[in-house]
């Protein structure tokens, strides 16, 4: 089977100076010819649609905005209970699970639901820490403006010194404020084994210290820092950040190390198993309402199939239905074998 769409059958090879035809773009606007053209490009999944302001003409207030976790499918009355359990002990929600099971996007539908603003997103690895996810001093800059070359010989001390302060993920999470927000630590068991320790003392209460602002409380008791919000502030005084309302936390991790007996005693966990065909069949109905159902089942079928022996993610059976519905050829397999790579590198 060609793997043109329909509307690119009749389409001549590239050509810079011929009118795009009307109509959606065929599958094919890249041809690899070199010659420079200004093809019209294809609408991106829903789930890859970001803000894009005034930038092409459109009224910022019209413009698109990714709405993360709007599509979420609960199909488990056991796991929507689990997460009130959560809200209600205010206690972190630990989701485990296979890539690509909803760990993350469950945060986002949860803070949309309640109305808990925008997700604060702490994505952990193998160098994050403790104080870099509470807050961070730029002392290179407060050293310049104290008096190293081009800084500001006239500058008191201490003054100003909330513009060098910066809250982290963590460290907005537990400004005061009348509602909690939602806090998602991604992947912590990426993170240092010491790392689920360091939390405890944090989420037991609440609070924590910078020092750089405590030295000076004497002086200088309430200093305005940023947060990790766009654009936001936060009042800080006695150099002690302290939680009114204690956040919405979702810990995800895919189980690539044990965390300490203190710390799950402390978390509510939620196992997220991999969706079967139903639940895989709401998802892409979700996602996306106009698929063909015969394409759909087919593309889910093979799914189903690779995946008794290999690693694969629900976001690879969206992405496959996307690529068909805007005219794809899968039928030859080698790009449908692509689009579901297995995770684990075999296959």
């Amino acid at each position: 089977m060609s793997d043109q769409h329909p509307t690119e059958a009749a389409r001549p090879s590239a050509d810079p100076r011929r009118p795009e035809p009307a109509g959606p773009p065929p599958w094919r606007v890249f041809h690899g010819t070199g010659e420079a053209g200004r093809p019209p490009l294809p609408q991106p999944p829903p789930w890859r649609t970001f803000a894009t302001g005034t930038a092409d003409g459109r009224d910022a207030d019209t413009a698109p905005a990714p709405e993360r976790g709007a599509r979420y499918v609960f199909r488990d009355e056991t796991h929507i209970d689990v997460v009130n359990a959560a809200i209600h002990l205010r206690r972190p929600l630990l989701v485990t699970g296979a890539p690509g099971t909803g760990k993350s996007t469950l945060a986002y539908a949860v803070a949309r639901e309640l109305g808990l603003g925008d997700v604060l997103r702490w994505s952990v690895n193998s160098r994050s820490t403790l104080q870099s996810a509470l807050y961070h001093y730029d002392a290179i800059g407060r050293l310049h403006e104290r008096g190293l070359p081009g800084g500001d010989q006239d500058a008191p001390s201490d003054a100003g010194i909330g513009r060098f302060v910066r809250l982290g993920p963590l460290g907005t999470a537990l400004v005061p404020a009348d509602r909690p927000r939602m806090l998602l630590v991604d992947e912590l068991d990426k993170g240092d084994l010491d790392l689920a320790n360091d939390l405890l003392t944090v989420f037991e209460e609440g609070c924590f210290d910078i020092p750089e602002l405590a030295r000076i409380a004497d002086t200088v008791p309430v200093v305005q820092v940023r947060t990790g919000d766009r654009g936001g502030s936060a009042t800080v005084t006695d150099g002690t950040v302290q939680c009114t309302e204690f956040p919405v936390v979702v810990i995800t991790s895919n189980g690539e190390q044990d965390f300490p007996p203190a710390f799950l005693r402390r978390c509510i966990p939620l196992d997220l198993p991999q969706p079967d065909g139903d639940r895989l069949r709401e998802i892409v109905r979700a996602h996306l309402p106009g698929a063909d159902l015969a394409e759909t089942e087919r593309l889910i079928s093979e799914f189903l199939s690779l995946r008794n022996g290999q690693d694969l993610a629900t976001d690879q059976i969206l992405n496959a239905v996307h690529l068909r519905t805007g005219g794809a050829d899968l039928d030859g397999r080698d790009l449908l074998r692509t689009v579901f790579h297995p995770l684990n590198g075999t296959g």
